[in-house]
């Protein structure tokens, strides 16, 4: 097949990712009769094989689901933290920080292969609906078969994970199996080098036997629990047992012309909802104008601020936050900002690296996904019975007792991941979403009022020069980070308007996300575009 980044007039599916085998695995499924349900299934386990450094299966998952009904729901795979992860557990280990990377990090039960399981579920409530009409659901060996091949015959090693290897070796190196997991000979892998995960492929290929359920409560759920209690993790096999993914009600907020729906806490979409909320009502009339791209960033700083006083773990929450998404408070908020001068912003950036793929049907079924091990390789730590590499997300917990994401054990951390959809007046449901930490809630306001605002062509939207708002790595001076084909007119009026901008040396950042959307459209074809600053494209049957 030709994989391209954008593509459009598909009659029974398509599909997006940052990998072009994660891309070549979906379409697979979706030629073979499958819904787009069971086409993201294997391109999660395809793109975990493929792009290691950016997810895995020791990460968490979040999906929107949009049935052909119009029902959207959330699939929250947010892990929870061991029942040894305490203040006390780090304070005695000589810990005043959660470490990132080693044992230490890895402290949350992962929670993306439970929320397969619901995702095979609600795969199976489409039997006999769209594409698959009058077929049988088709069955885990056939949907993860492709990523168990890449896996155990070796797949060519990209150029970010290349870089990303040698750029983080000497925070990776001590952590428990990374060495043997992801260099060659001793030595970081270069770009088109073949890499296997052989221990990962026979995980795969044994839960496609056994259930999924037997991550969690099998064989493989007793390798990990034995691996982790070995390395000195604080998760327990007794976390691993009790864990499960649930389904919730999204969050959602109608602007003109849609209503926007995201993932609810612990994860930032309802930063996602009110940056474009507020942005609505600045009535903007002009694309790529100082208003557009001025206005976007201020809407992000008063939506970070609602975020980092409010999301936690739902559990911990107290109220209602969808008060936050009621007219009342995003009118008052929308007068809050000032169009011709830049806000003070004090706040510190959220690291994250994490996957967003889409996939879409002819029944008007649509995903939105979003898989992560939170940093670059997560904690580094590969589990060797099973080849599971283990996030780091438990490491946003602070050991404060008063702070908004304290640590305790069962606790859910704070999340960045948030896939994002919209349903649009005109018709078309619109799933879209990017990677990226901080810069997920501000890629997502810069693609959807680009593509559905300003109407410019998915590909374009996709492709236009993005910006992010946050600390540099190393540095401890906030700025306004934005890639160098801005219009250096532009450049200079959000300077003169008090914005603290650096600008970047490349014109195609990865700092910037990898973006990506799949359409419905209600003439029933199909539309997907993926980022250029990835290794990946869209493709549809």
């Amino acid at each position: 097949m030709t994989l391209d980044l954008h593509t459009a007039g598909h009659r029974k599916g398509v599909v997006c990712a940052p990998h072009a085998l994660a891309v070549e695995d979906g379409r697979a499924i979706l030629e073979e009769g499958g819904n787009a349900i069971e086409a993201m299934l294997a391109m999660a386990a395809s793109i975990a094989a493929v792009y290691p450094h950016m997810n895995h299966i020791g990460g968490d998952g979040f999906w929107l689901i949009r049935e052909p009904n119009g029902r959207v729901r959330a699939i929250m795979g947010a892990g929870r933290a061991g029942a040894k992860a305490t203040p006390r557990f780090y304070k005695d280990a000589g810990h005043y920080d959660i470490p990132a990377r080693g044992p230490l990090a890895a402290l949350t039960v992962p929670g993306a292969v439970a929320g397969w399981m619901l995702a095979v579920e609600a795969a199976k409530a489409q039997t006999g609906k769209g594409i698959n009409k009058g077929a049988s659901r088709l069955p885990l060996h056939v949907l993860f078969d492709a990523a168990i091949r890449r896996a155990r015959d070796g797949y060519k090693v990209t150029r970010s994970q290349a870089q990303l290897t040698v750029d983080k070796y000497a925070e990776l190196e001590t952590a428990p199996g990374f060495l043997n997991a992801f260099l060659i000979d001793g030595k970081p892998p270069e770009a088109g080098a073949v890499l296997k995960q052989i221990k990962f492929a026979e995980t795969l290929e044994h839960l496609a036997k056994a259930g999924l359920q037997d991550f969690y409560r099998g064989d493989v759920g007793r390798e990990i629990a034995a691996d982790l209690e070995r390395i000195g993790s604080p998760v327990t096999r007794t976390d691993l047992e009790k864990y499960e993914a649930k389904i919730a009600e999204p969050l959602s907020v109608k602007i003109n012309g849609a209503t926007l729906y995201n993932t609810p806490p612990p994860t930032q979409g309802l930063a996602s909802l009110i940056i474009l909320a507020l942005y609505d009502r600045l009535r903007v009339p002009d694309a790529e104008s100082l208003a557009h791209i001025h206005g976007l960033i201020e809407s992000t700083k008063r939506a970070f601020l609602v975020r980092d006083r409010e999301v936690t773990d739902p559990d911990h929450i107290d109220g209602n936050l969808t008060r936050y998404l009621d007219a009342p408070f995003l009118d008052i908020e929308a007068t809050k900002i000032e169009m011709k001068r830049a806000a003070r912003w004090p706040s510190p950036e959220a690291r994250g690296d994490t996957i967003w793929m889409g996939a879409a049907d002819s029944s008007g079924l649509v995903v939105s996904y979003i898989q992560s091990i939170y940093w670059e390789f997560g904690s580094g730590c590969v589990l060797p019975a099973t080849g599971v590499l283990m996030q780091n997300r438990g490491s946003s917990f602070s050991l404060d007792p008063k702070a908004v994401n304290a640590l305790e054990p069962g606790r859910r951390p704070f999340h960045t991941l948030n896939p994002a959809l919209a349903a649009l007046k005109d018709g078309r449901i619109m799933a879209y979403g990017t990677m990226g930490g901080d810069g997920q809630p501000q890629t997502q306001a810069a693609v959807f009022t680009r593509h559905v605002t300003y109407r410019q062509p998915l590909d374009k939207a996709l492709d236009a020069p993005r910006w992010l708002l946050g600390r540099t790595w190393g540095s401890s001076q906030t700025n306004l980070r934005v890639e160098n084909r801005f219009d250096g007119h532009l450049i200079d009026r959000l300077m003169s308007a008090g914005h603290d901008v650096a600008v970047l040396d490349e014109p195609y950042s990865d700092t910037m996300g990898h973006a990506g959307a799949v359409i419905f459209h209600p003439d029933g074809t199909l539309e997907g575009g993926h980022d250029p600053r990835a290794d990946g494209g869209a493709a549809g049957v």
